[in-house]
């Protein structure tokens, strides 16, 4: 299958700073990656290497089997990238801006531009400046999407789109993906990337801490169980059962952090005696994420 982008050491400094560190991404083509980090933490940096809006210090990074510097003409007609501060042109009607993009593209597919503009709700005849934040966003979409790239880059794709839309959008994102389609896509909100991504790698002040898929990460992630009794519940107890993170007392029942095997803690809480239900909230990813910065050190964040 390949990779749709693969890069290999990427570094970016900005005089002291280093923003992006031996970055060695791989994305496999037909994947929805799901790129995570907070402000700072590189993730933008590295969108704009691999577009060479940026020039990066050492490394490499090629996009569809193409170097992301040398072959940037042909790698621009074969990608689409929605940036996450969207600046459009004011004076321009919707259908003028895209005409533009794609006479700069020299490729066009006019069918499935209609398509795009009818599912996303969108008169192309309205001036830009006079459409709302989300509908300027729905253009940023079209744009990245109608040219059918095999390829695309999203920042934040969802930013003011009403919860519809956003569902209608993570479905289209999904076919295209199961017709080949590879997609990047860095976001905020943790739940649109656990609802679409196959894999989520995320960056930590410059440098992947973790690639894994969705479900192997919720796996490994710290998980809770409710516990209610029906006489009130001797301190100390349930944190001997291997696993235990932390324990959270009421009167008759316990919230218990933990990681690795359910089984032994079980145990514990049934020879407490009296236990009356258990139940398991579901692990979301932003849980996950969360994981990765408990212990950051303090400068996180100070990264362009």
């Amino acid at each position: 299958m390949g990779y749709a982008v693969e890069t290999t050491k990427l570094t970016k400094k900005f005089g002291a700073v280093t923003a992006v560190r031996d970055l060695d991404l791989r994305i496999s083509t037909g994947e929805v990656f799901g790129f995570l980090g907070p402000n700072g933490s590189g993730k933008s940096t590295t969108i704009k290497i691999l577009l060479d809006e940026v020039r990066a210090t050492s490394g490499t990074a090629q996009l569809l089997g193409l170097d992301s510097h040398d072959d940037l003409v042909e790698l621009h007609r074969r990608i689409g990238y929605l940036p996450g501060e969207l600046r459009l042109p004011a004076d321009l009607t919707g259908g003028e801006y895209l005409d533009f993009l794609a006479g700069l593209r020299s490729t066009s597919d006019e069918k499935h531009r209609r398509e795009l503009l009818e599912r996303f709700d969108l008169d192309p005849t309205r001036r830009l400046r006079h459409l709302s934040t989300g509908n300027k966003q729905k253009v940023g979409l079209v744009q990245a999407f109608m040219h059918r790239p095999e390829l695309v880059l999203l920042d934040e794709p969802t930013t003011g789109l009403d919860p519809l839309v956003q569902h209608d959008f993570h479905e289209m994102l999904r076919a295209e993906a199961e017709q080949g389609m590879t997609v990047l896509l860095s976001s905020h909100a943790l739940s649109e990337v656990d609802q679409v991504a196959d894999q989520v790698g995320v960056i930590r002040r410059g440098a992947l801490v973790a690639v894994e898929r969705v479900d192997v990460l919720k796996a490994q992630a710290r998980r809770q169980l409710n516990l209610e009794f029906a006489a009130s519940v001797p301190r100390g107890v349930l944190e001997s059962a291997p696993g235990v993170y932390s324990v959270e007392y009421a009167e008759k029942s316990a919230t218990i952090r933990f990681e690795g095997d359910v089984d032994a803690l079980l145990r514990t809480a049934v020879a407490v005696g009296h236990l009356v239900s258990v139940r398991t909230p579901e692990i979301d990813l932003e849980e996950v994420f969360l994981g990765f910065y408990r212990d950051a050190p303090p400068d996180l964040g100070q990264t362009p």
